[in-house]
């Protein structure tokens, strides 16, 4: 298996493409303060994929944004803190300062020259809008969950992506790489509907799994990069393209 295999890369955006985990730390840093300062990074991250994760499994059909706003209430109850509706929402809105990934511009500035790149993303579209204008690419097709009604890890979202690739684009299982960095959220139901996948593993120098919760079972992976540039540079050493 090639890289030039494939005539489409679909992303999951967060934690791949734009640093999530930063800006969901920054987001919460008010409500760590106040109740969970002994807590490290990490500890703070993992509270929040439990509680983000319960989250989009109870209401599949609210929009990411709001679905923010009731995980930062729910953090605050397991911490003891009393918030506001506003606090809740200053959190729920803040999606559009979360930062890229410093490669990311670059590295897709190059793959749009080779392929066509689609978004897979659990999030609504206003709040996906700011991240497109960070990553400066103009993306051949989105899709969020906002379109379909549910969250990844489900398999209605992938199922839903699978028939809009193959009747807008004439794509096949076969022409797409799906690009990711969560194992729980994208590697192990992509492997359920038989996709290749990349793994993008932007947690190689950290132990756990931040902001998502852990796979079940070891997914297959047909490849991995510590990053999206060096997905990049291995398609540029493997084609010999500029």
């Amino acid at each position: 298996m090639k890289l030039s295999d494939f005539k489409a890369l679909t992303f999951d955006c967060y934690g791949t493409l734009i640093d999530w985990e930063s800006g969901i730390f920054n987001a919460l840093a008010p409500l760590v303060a106040k109740g969970a300062a002994s807590k490290t990074r990490d500890e703070v991250l993992e509270n929040f994929a439990r509680h983000e994760s319960a989250q989009e499994e109870e209401t599949p059909a609210m929009l990411y944004a709001q679905l923010l706003s009731v995980v930062y209430k729910r953090l605050a109850k397991e911490w003891g803190v009393r918030v506001s509706d506003e606090e809740a929402n200053i959190f729920g809105a803040s999606v559009p300062d979360w930062p890229e990934f410093h490669d990311s511009v670059e590295a897709l500035r190059y793959l749009k020259q080779h392929y066509k790149l689609v978004i897979l993303s659990n999030v609504d579209r206003l709040s996906f809008r700011s991240s497109n204008a960070r990553l400066q690419v103009v993306f051949d097709a989105i899709y969020t969950a906002q379109d379909v009604g549910s969250y990844k890890p489900s398999l209605r979202n992938f199922d839903y992506m699978l028939q809009r690739l193959k009747s807008d684009f004439n794509f096949d299982k076969a022409d797409i790489l799906h690009t990711a960095q969560s194992l729980f959220h994208d590697h192990a139901p992509a492997n359920q509907v038989g996709l290749a996948t990349a793994w993008i593993d932007r947690r190689h120098a950290n132990k756990g799994w931040g902001a998502t919760m852990p796979p079940p079972g070891t997914p297959k992976l047909d490849f991995r990069f510590e990053s999206m540039i060096a997905l990049a540079r291995a398609h540029q050493a493997e084609t010999g393209a500029a």
